[in-house]
Order: structure tokens, then sequence, then C-alpha cells
């Protein structure tokens, strides 16, 4: 599980906050659990809230709808992040690969795996 709490301005947050959480999930194959701050505040800002959970294949479990104060509460099936892992088996395609390093002029070659 990953968490990532967030204080997105409503504009960006419209615009970008579910793509974004649910982006991570997919990408890292992992449960999302995303805190977000929301509503008007005393300087003026404004936030976008929509607090999220959403599961390792990107699908959105749980929503506190608006930027009102609120809980989301999902079950989380952690047998779901070996499941989507298996179904986008990237680090499977890992590849070994040198780095050359100049490091006062001289040149070092460094295998990495």
């Amino acid at each position: 599980m990953l968490t990532a709490p967030a204080a997105f301005t409503r504009q960006t947050g419209e615009a970008h906050w579910h793509v974004l959480v649910r982006s991570r999930a997919i990408e890292n194959g992992a449960f999302m659990i995303s805190a977000a701050q929301g509503g008007l505040h005393e300087d003026g800002r404004e936030t976008y809230g929509h607090s999220l959970i959403v599961d390792p294949w990107g699908r959105v479990l749980a929503e506190v709808d608006g930027d009102a104060p609120g809980i989301a509460i999902a079950e989380l099936d952690l047998d779901q992040v070996a499941a989507a892992r298996a179904k986008i088996p990237n680090l499977k395609n890992a590849r070994d690969f040198s780095v050359a390093r100049v490091s006062g002029g001289v040149s070092a070659e460094r295998k990495a795996s």
C-alpha cells in the first residue's frame, strides 16, 4: 500500500487528481490511499478534496465526494497486488546495463543489474 496525502488546488484537482492517483496505483501495482485536503482556507486557497482509495488495477474503491470532511473505507484484498503485477510483468524485462562514470577526468565502467 502506498499513501499520498495532498492539497491540490481546485483547478488542478478537478483536472488531474483522479488520473494521477489511479496512475500511481497502476504503475506500482499497489493500493493507493490518498487523503486530500479540501475546502476554502484562511489564505484564500481552495483545495479540491476527494480523498481516494484505489486498487492496483486503477479502480476507485472509495472516495470522499467533494471537499467536506469525510471518511473513505474500503476492504483491501492483498491478493489483488500479485494479480495486477502478473498482468503487467515489466520486471521480467530487466536487463543488465553499464554506466560510465567520469570522476576527476578518469572514466570508470560500472556494471548494474
